[in-house]
């Protein structure tokens, strides 16, 4: 059975090729090659490649990001069904660049999945995790369970990559779980992703030895891409099923399918044709059918070959059988000359395993030979061989140990950070509000009260009850958006500007146009430890101080702030500090635990890489002119209220 959802409602591609036969117009032509190419890029890599190209020339004559953005996205997928990662990585990162510019967040975070995906098949897997990551960030705000499905998927892979076994099929089994679930008829891409995830199960069960639940989990991966049409990927698929039921020693199911992935001309692998003729050539070995078995490995050979001259894993398997098939035959020295082959190869990349299996081999051959001597030697090279086989198979599990202990390692670092920088920002949020402030504003509230402006005293009374408030609760949030921050910086500002400094004071907040703030998340009042600095150390004692602020994107995960004051300067600050005490330990509980807070957040010992302090002089007279901080704040994922 597939999915509990009906099949995805196929184009009329018969209807649409028609369509595109008889049309003319470019652009109305655009339309039409982007259904199809969306459509053949899962299923059908001849016709994909012919419509993502001629896109590609239409859209260099007649320019449409939109469209243009599509054709990298399947042009990417294509070359990924093709095998050639590098150059779908290539259109991946163009497409990921355009959605930079114009791109929504769930295109943007359906992008970084699929690249995921790539970075896998590149062995590139930092990058495939900050691309999840990437994904979940995009995601927090604008939740898609079928996107957030696809993710899951990924990381099962993941963790099978790592041998994680447990944990990725645990995912791979959430990841079914919750396509299955999907309230909306599944996409073309779910069942994409279906096959990948039972194609994953089947791998975990083969490698643990579990044969029948292996052998189920692609059957049905098969089942789903015959019925769909998608038949980029079967040969490997129809390999995976036919080493399936050798294990389960039902040679003719495994025959069938082997001559299938042969066969199918949509997966263009040549290293599964290539294992699917060497698979059914031990087969007909296995059958005494010699000629047939020759045959077949020499096809195989030579699609190994085609693929790379340095698969000396698989060739030295084909000399390993051929050696076994002639000393069936009693052609003893064509069998040894095979055999020598076998072990060169097996040699070349330390394979204990193999070497060890064609030395048992040769032990046998001579002692059939009546050779004693020999078979003797070879009898102790296959003990050593399976000795250092036995180190090689402890050394891989305990890598496999150290990979899964520094993952969980650096997941456990990660919460324990998250909680520090939890305790400093309360820690922070204590000392934020200078007491000189509170003290300062409500006193002159109290002034507007005595000199009974009622209207007066309530506005700002209410500001300033506002600005208590939003900072009790900001106290309980470790994050906000960009928004919220700017909102509580306003209010801060507008009190010191119009009760503090009775109007001695202005300031100004410049936000880059490239910036959404409501949806980037930044950590808790993050801003305002500089900004107060700004005006107890630069614009205190000046009667027409003005302070900017400014906000720029840095990159997509950071923010550049700006602060900037026409204060009396550093120097001349720590003059002041010098001779009035009461300022003194001010920096030391403000900005220096927001510092530290920074150093957490992007996880760095260099808090100068994340803070500029730039003094502004006059260039003739050398004399002070202010202070510019810049300080990079690091873009979060903003938390659902």
């Amino acid at each position: 059975m597939l999915a509990n959802s009906t099949l995805p409602i196929t184009l009329n591609l018969l209807e649409l090729e028609n369509k595109l036969e008889y049309q003319q117009d470019p652009v109305q032509r655009l339309i039409v090659l982007d259904k199809l190419a969306a459509y053949y890029s899962f299923t059908n890599v001849g016709r994909a490649s012919e419509l993502i190209n001629e896109l590609f020339k239409i859209l260099s004559e007649h320019s449409n990001p939109d469209f243009l953005l599509n054709s990298y996205l399947y042009a990417a997928t294509l070359e990924n069904q093709r095998y050639n990662y590098e150059q779908a990585e290539t259109y991946f990162l163009k497409a990921i660049e355009l959605l930079k510019e114009r791109g929504a967040v769930k295109q943007q975070a359906e992008a970084y999945i699929d690249y995921a995906g790539t970075c896998m098949n590149l062995h590139k897997m930092e990058e495939a995790t900050e691309m999840l990551a990437k994904a979940n960030r995009a995601l927090k705000n604008f939740p898609d369970n079928r996107l957030f499905s696809r993710i899951t998927c990924r990381e099962g892979f993941m963790h099978l990559h790592y041998s994680n076994y447990s944990q990725a099929i645990e995912m791979l089994l959430e990841a079914d779980r919750s396509i299955n679930m999907l309230e909306t008829p599944l996409e073309l891409k779910d069942y994409y992703f279906l096959t990948l995830i039972h194609s994953g199960l089947g791998k975990i069960y083969e490698r643990n030895d579990d044969r029948e639940k292996s052998v189920a989990a692609y059957l049905k991966v098969v089942q789903m891409c015959e019925t769909i049409g998608m038949r980029t990927r079967l040969s490997w698929h129809y390999l995976n099923v036919g080493i399936g039921y050798i294990a389960l020693n039902d040679q003719e199911k495994a025959e069938s399918y082997f001559l299938k992935a042969i066969d199918i001309s949509d997966d263009t692998s040549k290293h599964a044709k290539a294992s699917a003729n060497a698979n059914l050539g031990y087969c007909y070995y296995e059958k005494k059918r010699y000629e047939e078995a020759l045959e077949l490995f020499g096809r195989a050979e030579d699609l190994y070959k085609e693929e790379s001259e340095e698969d000396y894993y698989n060739f030295s398997i084909i000399e390993a059988w051929r050696g076994r098939l002639f000393a069936e035959t009693n052609e003893t020295q064509r069998a040894i000359s095979h055999y020598e082959k076998a072990m060169a190869y097996a040699e070349q990349i330390e394979d204990y395993k193999q070497l060890s299996g064609v030395c048992k081999e040769f032990a046998a051959l001579y002692a059939e030979e009546k050779d004693f001597e020999k078979a003797y030697h070879y009898q102790t090279l296959y003990a050593t061989y399976a000795e250092r086989y036995n180190e090689q198979v402890d050394k891989r599990k305990q890598m496999e140990v150290e990979v899964k202990y520094e993952a969980e390692k650096k997941k456990q670092e990660t919460e324990m950070l998250r909680l520090q920088a939890t305790r400093l920002q309360l820690k922070a949020l204590r000392a934020q509000m200078n007491p000189h402030f509170m003290y300062n504003a409500l006193n002159s509230i109290q002034n507007y009260i005595t000199s009974n402006e009622i209207n007066s005293a309530a506005k700002y009374l209410a500001k300033f009850a506002q600005l208590m408030r939003r900072s009790l609760e900001y106290s309980e949030l470790e994050i906000i958006s960009l928004e919220e921050e700017i909102e509580f910086l306003e209010e801060y500002l507008y009190i010191n500007e119009k009760l503090r400094f009775e109007d001695r004071l202005k300031y100004e907040i410049i936000i880059d146009e490239e910036i959404e703030e409501d949806i980037l998340g930044v950590p808790t009042m993050i801003v305002q430890p500089y900004v107060e600095n700004a005006i107890e150390h630069g614009l205190r004692t000046r009667s027409n101080g003005l302070i900017k602020v400014f906000f720029f994107l840095y990159d997509e995960d950071t923010i550049l702030c700006v602060v900037e004051d026409n204060g009396i300067g550093r120097d001349r600050a720590l003059q002041l500090r010098m001779k009035d005490p009461q300022y003194q330990n001010h920096r030391s509980r403000g900005t220096k635990i927001t510092e530290k807070r920074l150093e957490i957040l992007h996880n760095t010992k260099n808090i100068d890489d994340l803070i500029q302090i730039i003094d502004l002089k006059d260039e003739k007279t050398g004399e002070a002119k202010g202070t510019k901080v810049e300080i990079k704040i690091p873009v979060m994922e903003i938390q659902i209220r």
